[in-house]
């Protein structure tokens, strides 16, 4: 029973990141309906960025990260204003083969400067373990969880009292309802990637603490888009339970299979599974808005 309570911990810690890094997803998603499949490569571009600054330039931990903020903010306004404005109008499917194109130009640029071994982060924390329900837990993984649940009660209190995210809110909703009340539309989108970029730093810089990065950390995208989908493309309390859900079920599906079948590898795929089941029976996702169109 320790055993399967220390899963479930565990999955809910990485859950907690998987909900990160979709928020990002769901962000862009609902304001430009573009799925973004570079989320994964951003994850790991921060990460690097952060362990480079801290490790590589000797800075202390907390101004890397702050650096590591600002420069996620111009990846996003680059990625934005340079290769996605211009196919404003295009068909979908260029704009999508654009995002995979970048996570492949993302991902080769990691791998020439840092190369493809694991590089591990200095501690940040104590490594002594808490107790939680009699089994040892590190400060590290207390942090994680916590520091996530915080962004996503700020991006929510943002998304629903400040004006630019009532500005989002509404862009999401109406796109064209919204430039006619005077909001700037390429602004929003341009915003929208900028928080994803963001979001998707913190989320690599956390694992980073926790597992150490190579350039596989931008599978990390794939990992979570179950997580998006099932939790709804287009909702936030979506990709934070859908997250969770998703971590916990890896941990457990992982355990049950090497007690009973004495397999491995089965997290790989149990989200997938799973993933399609729900949504042969709810389409749209656990939260996502049900789209009805009338001929």
């Amino acid at each position: 029973m320790e055993y399967y309570l220390q899963l479930i911990i565990n999955g809910l810690v990485v859950g907690s990141i998987y909900s990160l890094v979709a928020l990002g997803f769901v962000i862009i998603f609902k304001a430009t309906k573009v799925v973004n499949f570079a989320q994964g490569e951003m994850v790991m571009a921060g990460a690097y960025i952060c362990f480079a600054l801290t490790v590589q330039y000797q800075l202390p931990f907390l101004l890397s990260f702050l650096i590591t903020l600002v420069f996620s903010l111009i990846l996003g306004v680059l990625v934005e204003r340079m290769i996605l404005r211009p196919l404003i109008g295009e068909p979908i499917i260029s704009v999508v083969m654009v995002t995979i194109g970048l996570s492949s130009i993302l991902k080769s640029l990691v791998q020439v400067f840092w190369g493809t071994q694991i590089r591990v982060f200095p501690p940040i924390l104590p490594q002594d373990p808490f107790m939680v329900f009699g089994l040892p837990i590190a400060p590290v993984y207390i942090a994680a969880f916590v520091l996530c649940l915080l962004l996503f009660a700020v991006f929510s209190l943002f998304f629903k009292y400040s004006s630019l995210g009532i500005a989002m809110r509404a862009t999401a909703f109406d796109q064209q309802a919204a430039q006619s009340m005077g909001i700037g539309i390429k602004n929003i989108f341009a915003l929208s990637w900028c928080i994803a970029a963001v979001v998707s730093s913190i989320g690599g810089i956390i694992l980073g603490n926790i597992n150490g990065i190579n350039s596989q950390l931008g599978h990390l995208g794939l990992k979570v888009f179950p997580a998006v989908i099932l939790g709804g493309l287009d909702s936030l309390l979506g990709a934070a339970l859908g997250g969770l859900i998703i971590g916990v079920l890896e941990n457990i599906s992982e355990g049950l299979a090497r007690d009973l079948l004495g397999l491995g590898g089965f997290k790989e795929v149990a989200s997938f599974v799973v993933l399609v089941i729900i949504l042969m029976v709810k389409p749209y996702g656990l939260f996502g808005t049900k789209e009805i169109e009338r001929v």
